[in-house]
């Protein structure tokens, strides 16, 4: 049996910072935003809500939606790339809020793509029987590295979770396929010192390329041809990315996820966020293909392809 997704759930900060409040702030524009990016607002977390809370609350909810018990997890990987801080690991933390006693409990570094990372290496435990539910959760705090006098990249982040119950499937449906990939030699363009620093540029060039070929990858892995896929959940990162993703799939605009208007790029949780949307919209059915596929600071990348449904 292969493993899918059993239960899903996400938590957004209620303030909402627009791109008029950023255009008070630094020089900036609305028009110039949208238009470069897609994003209109984005969330702001308060100084009370770090990383584990807002991943506390998106997995209460993936946890209730899989209609599981948090003490039969088994395992519990929280992608992220900013922890409360350095340790205890926010899984950790995770664990004991949840009150998920059996399980172990693991942070996974992969910045835009720590996502993909966690769900496939939950694959592996589930589909090895080693556990049968691994939480996975993919959460960023971003404001707090974010520098507010950098326009480049002040526009781009938003704070939020969004978390994901891994288990066994019925035959045929699942995780049909999937990639992970690295090239360290593009870290200089995406990094943090201290705050976040970009070179938007370098980055765009990578991301319209890699993200395309990862979804075509994953695809073929499964045997499958672009005219199967009914879905494509892509990074929320930057609309000229992401259209250049569905371009190379060659599908319509309604088959592809876009949540980055509303929440702008929240790295690691930008695909378990916009999974859930979809789902409440009814835009994901029983038995569609769908593909999920990311890339982020290292620089990384994951995609997966899956058969929707328990």
């Amino acid at each position: 049996m292969n493993a899918g997704l059993l239960g899903v759930g996400k938590y957004v900060p209620s303030h909402i910072l627009t791109n008029q409040d950023l255009e008070n702030r630094m020089d900036t524009s609305d028009e110039w935003i949208r238009t470069m990016t897609g994003i209109e607002e984005r969330r702001i977390a308060d100084e009370e809500t770090d990383t584990s809370h807002m991943a506390h609350d998106a997995a209460v909810e993936a946890i209730k939606d899989a209609g599981i018990k948090p003490e039969e997890i088994g395992l519990i990987i929280v992608a992220t790339v900013t922890p409360d801080r350095p340790f205890p690991s926010v899984s950790s933390m995770l664990q004991y809020q949840l009150g998920a006693v059996n399980a172990a409990a693991m942070d996974v570094s992969a910045a835009c793509a720590g996502f993909m990372y966690g769900i496939v290496t939950a694959k592996q435990f589930v589909e090895s029987g080693t556990y049968d539910y691994v939480l996975v959760v993919g959460v960023e705090k971003l404001s707090k590295i974010t520098d507010w006098e950098d326009r480049n990249t002040a526009v781009l982040f938003g704070d939020g979770a969004g978390a994901t119950v891994v288990g066994k499937v019925s035959e045929g449906r699942g995780i049909l396929s999937f990639e992970l990939g690295a090239d360290g030699s593009g870290g200089k363009h995406l990094y943090q010192d201290d705050k976040l620093k970009m070179n938007g540029r370098e980055v765009f060039k990578f991301a319209v390329r890699q993200m395309g070929q990862t979804a075509l990858n994953v695809i073929e892995k499964a045997g499958l041809a672009k005219e199967d896929v009914d879905y494509l959940i892509p990074h929320q990162a930057n609309i000229r990315i992401m259209e250049a993703s569905r371009e190379r799939l060659g599908l319509p605009v309604e088959k592809m996820s876009k949540t980055i208007h509303k929440y702008g790029n929240t790295s690691s949780a930008s695909i378990p966020i916009s999974l859930v949307d979809d789902l409440a919209d009814g835009k994901i059915k029983d038995d569609d293909i769908v593909v999920f596929v990311g890339f982020g600071g290292g620089l990384v990348w994951g995609g997966l392809c899956m058969r929707w449904g328990k």
